[in-house]
């Protein structure tokens, strides 16, 4: 279980590094066993304009679309209406003769199916045309092009696959995929600030995207446009406390139906309905069964190293002792990562409006924290409380933590929130002892404190004997 004192201190670097960066506004939830435990939003929805950012801003959550249409084709198959390996070619006649007809539904879901990637013109993502609607997107599949690879050759991403996979749910069920994706996950879980593409009459409600620094000296806004037949795999939108709901709802756990049974003809309601939001709780781990969950996180590839792989419509991801499941999202202009952790039964989603925001690292370190905390060997301090905080010198800035009751010296500028931590004991009531840390430190030696008579700190003398001062960014 993660300590309220780590949260809080995520909390506040989330904070500083969103300054530190110059990230416009970063969005943030933590939920515990489904239980929200931190929500936060920081910076700004418009950052021209000067708009707060709130925790009820929407955000385009872009490829995490993925995991939803997952689910959706997991749900179909739980109810006999599709299999995994089925060739996509069977439920779209309009592929017939083409490269890609024999795709399985599995090779797409896992991006196995070495199917092009966003088109042989996809300026649609810097938005100069539309995205590809249905008519446009069969024939970017039919294309002798569209297959790039022999599929099970290797892992290749794939947005016109989850197009497909959008197309075909569409098409067993006789609905649109808005409709599907609400009737069967959307009320279910009671997600009312998510959806499958942009909905015009709540635009004013969604934070601005903002383009990159990488290419410019000052950030401009970027709109927000419709991604037709590619909504199943990047149209959706969200906030990040729901995507946090979501994500739980996708843990596995011992709070199935009984005898984690898959659910029959006989536990549906009339019509082949799934239960709706007022006949679950949110946090019911019904959206799919232990096996489905199980064929969700289930390695398909390696991506890049052991540390990265991709399961069906899931990223798979190892961060320390972590094991985690998840999915990331690139839309012009906003940056997301959701991360799940099914031993800690900890989710994590963290959401950027920036081309450049950094979503993933940010998401990353929660876990990095919890990991340094767990392995710490030196005692809680009852009284590190009044030691914390953020202080700076000619040389730079560093935190003074606490995490699950113990002390740490941190970098709040490197990479990383954990990268070389400087383990520190109280002494007493005005100094700790730097017990641990990198040798070109100063393990060994004291921090004294000089505090106020209103209990503030004033100065530190620490690292190399060197003043430091409290320091907090502007807002």
């Amino acid at each position: 279980m993660v300590g309220q004192d780590t949260l809080d201190y995520y909390r506040d670097w989330l904070g500083y590094r969103r300054w530190f960066l110059r990230v416009p506004g970063v969005q943030a939830c933590v939920t515990v066993e489904g239980q929200q435990r931190l929500s936060t939003a920081l910076g700004y929805a418009d950052e021209p304009a000067g708009t707060p950012l709130t925790e009820r801003h929407l955000f385009r959550i872009a490829s995490h679309s993925k995991t939803f249409t997952a689910v959706l084709v997991l749900r179909l198959v739980e109810q006999g209406r599709l299999r995994l390996d089925d060739p996509v070619g069977a439920h779209l006649p309009a592929l017939a003769g083409s490269a890609v007809a024999n795709t399985t539904l599995r090779e797409l879901l896992s991006h196995g199916g070495g199917v092009i990637r966003d088109s042989e013109d996809g300026d649609f993502w810097q938005l100069s045309r539309p995205y590809p609607d249905r008519d446009e997107l069969l024939r970017i599949a039919a294309e002798p092009s569209a297959a790039v690879l022999p599929r099970n050759e290797r892992f290749k991403y794939s947005n016109i696959a989850y197009g497909l996979l959008g197309q075909v749910i569409e098409q067993v069920t006789g609905s649109t995929f808005e409709q599907v994706a609400r009737s069967e996950i959307l009320e279910p879980l009671r997600l009312a600030d998510t959806g499958p593409d942009l909905p015009p009459e709540r635009q004013g409600e969604f934070a601005a995207g903002h383009s990159a620094l990488s290419y410019a000296t000052e950030r401009t806004v970027i709109g927000h446009v419709h991604t037709a037949a590619l909504g199943s795999a990047t149209g959706f939108f969200s906030t990040a406390t729901e995507l946090a709901s979501f994500y739980s709802a996708l843990l596995p756990g011992d709070d199935q139906l009984p005898g984690d049974r898959q659910p029959s003809g006989d536990d549906q309601l009339p019509g082949d309905r799934q239960p709706s939001g007022d006949d679950q709780l949110p946090g019911d781990r019904r959206l799919l069964g232990e096996d489905s969950l199980r064929q969700l996180r289930h390695r398909m590839w390696d991506i890049k190293d052991a540390e990265y792989g991709y399961g069906l419509g899931v990223s798979l991801n190892r961060v320390g002792e972590h094991e985690l499941f998840g999915h990331g999202g690139g839309f012009p202009g906003h940056i997301t990562r959701t991360l799940a952790c099914p031993k800690r039964r900890t989710v994590v989603s963290v959401l950027t409006n920036a081309v450049d925001g950094p979503a993933e690292p940010l998401a990353m370190a929660l876990f990095k924290l919890m990991d340094l905390a767990a392995s710490a060997d030196h005692q809680p301090a009852p009284t590190g409380a009044r030691f914390t905080g953020r202080f700076a010198t000619l040389w730079g800035v560093q935190d003074v933590a606490l995490l699950d009751g113990r002390l740490f010296g941190l970098n709040p500028t490197g990479a990383g929130p954990t990268d070389d931590p400087v383990a520190l004991e109280v002494v007493d009531d005005t100094t700790l002892k730097m017990i641990s840390g990198p040798g070109t430190g100063s393990v060994g030696e004291l921090a004294r404190y000089e505090f106020a008579p209103d209990g503030a700190i004033r100065s530190v003398r620490g690292t190399s004997g060197l003043t430091m001062r409290p320091f907090q960014p502007p807002a």
